[in-house]
């Protein structure tokens, strides 16, 4: 089987739009928890999630908002809506006849970071892994990021000033969980430079590999 699926996420009074790609003998599959203002269609993301897909990995690009929802600028920072909407997703990925059997990490960029570990923490059975893309994991909250058992690579840009001190204290409060931070070398919050992106698609598709397959 290799299949791109578009698919509607049921969550609560709403349904999510989200794109299923599921690879020829996938060895497990990684949620996408987008940032604020980003979603399904993020070139950014997109780009990650091929190397995931070339790597044997299933992949679920997913809007955590309606497009009604995102033009409310606060919904793009509540965390704890964001959660519950990537709480669903797993759901559904734990319901879905391929998926279903398949070991599941999260990646989570920029406010979706704090939204994946938030999930990590309270399913701890179900994630298996979490990457982080220049990411908010603070946002999380501290009792959160405590809870947190399953593996988390933090990726920040070298020249995200103020971003790297964030996740480096968060690293610091994930003491249950095998937690590494992994900086990029003269990458800015989008690692819109010339290769730095393919840098991080590179070390969270080794994350996963390892973790997922683990």
């Amino acid at each position: 089987m290799n299949a791109s699926l578009g698919v509607r996420i049921p969550a609560g009074p709403v349904q999510l739009e989200g794109e299923l790609d599921v690879p020829d003998r996938p060895t497990g599959v990684v949620a996408f928890a987008h940032g604020s203002g980003s979603g399904r269609h993020s070139p950014r993301n997109r780009l990650v999630a091929r190397v995931l897909h070339d790597a044997g990995l299933a992949t679920l690009l997913l809007d955590l908002l309606t497009a009604a929802e995102d033009a409310v600028l606060e919904n793009r920072f509540d965390i704890g809506l964001l959660s519950g909407r990537l709480e669903h997703a797993v759901t559904f990925l734990r319901e879905h006849p391929v998926a279903a059997t398949l070991p599941l990490g999260l990646f989570g960029a920029s406010t979706g970071a704090a939204s994946a570990l938030r999930v990590a923490a309270h399913d701890p059975g179900t994630i298996r892994a979490v990457v982080s893309r220049g990411g908010r994991p603070d946002l999380a909250g501290a009792d959160a990021l405590a809870q947190v058992r399953a593996p988390t690579l933090l990726i920040v840009g070298g020249r995200d000033a103020g971003v790297i001190e964030l996740n480096e204290s968060a690293r610091d409060r994930m003491t249950r969980c095998h937690c590494e931070l992994s900086i990029v070398p003269g990458a800015t919050h989008l690692f819109e430079e010339p290769g730095k992106l393919d840098a991080v698609a590179k070390v969270a598709t080794d994350w996963f590999v390892r973790w997922l397959r683990a």
